[in-house]
């Protein structure tokens, strides 16, 4: 890779997280964490609003921006496979915004591009989770991004029902199942819920925030996560 396309991407990864660490961007880039400093120093040099510093991470200053960008036939290919690997498998009006995303993408492209981008022998099969399933999703999708606090009612695999309350930290697609990753009050630890076994949802008005111990980088740091790092 061109040092000039690293530094391109180094902007591109740090403006896509809220904070990345040296670590991280080394082992995306594949380049040592030395150069990764290196190469931040120099692009805070040249005016790009990156805050942070070596050994804690780094992010980008609000209100940064970059032209739009022109995607090459196999990035579109990529965006292509995985909205219709995605499409069937998520709740009904997140996978109309995908459809949206997608048209408006094509739209743009360049006809060669756009060619190779629509003409993508893969495809996913029109199943995945039923109605019931798919209105809990978007429920518990828009709970989550509003850090609401919910009341579940929920069946364990010998049918016994229980009522927890929890925060819902993020919805999880296994192959064949969803999950919900939370903060149970009732246990006061993390716990996976699956989605087709949540009987009922009731979205209480309290919200909650992240706190050490309980939030979603937590969770995923205990799994081992290297995203979280």
């Amino acid at each position: 890779m061109r040092r000039a396309d690293r530094l391109f991407q180094t902007v591109q990864l740090i403006r896509g997280r809220r904070l990345s660490t040296a670590q991280w961007l080394a082992g995306r880039l594949q380049v040592s964490t030395r150069t990764v400093y290196r190469d931040v120093a120099d692009l805070q040099g040249q005016g790009v609003p990156i805050e942070g510093e070596a050994g804690v991470g780094y992010r980008m200053r609000a209100g940064f921006d970059l032209p739009p960008l022109m995607f090459t036939a196999g990035e579109a290919q990529a965006l292509v496979a995985a909205i219709r690997l995605a499409q069937p498998r998520l709740d009904g009006p997140l996978a109309a915004q995908a459809e949206a995303a997608l048209s408006k993408m094509l739209a743009v492209l360049p006809p060669a591009t756009r060619a190779a981008a629509e003409s993508l022998a893969v495809y996913a099969p029109p199943v995945g989770p039923d109605a019931d399933t798919r209105a809990r999703l978007e429920t518990l999708r828009l709970a989550t991004e509003a850090r609401r606090k919910l009341q579940l009612r929920y069946l364990d695999l010998k049918g016994q029902a229980s009522t927890r309350t929890v925060r819902p930290l993020g919805s999880f697609f296994w192959g064949q199942v969803w999950t919900l990753a939370a903060w149970c009050e009732t246990r006061q630890d993390f716990r996976s819920f699956r989605v087709d076994r949540i009987a009922a949802i009731t979205v209480l008005d309290e919200r909650f925030r992240d706190e050490p111990g309980r939030s979603l980088a937590d969770l995923l740091r205990l799994q081992g996560d290297p995203a979280a790092c």
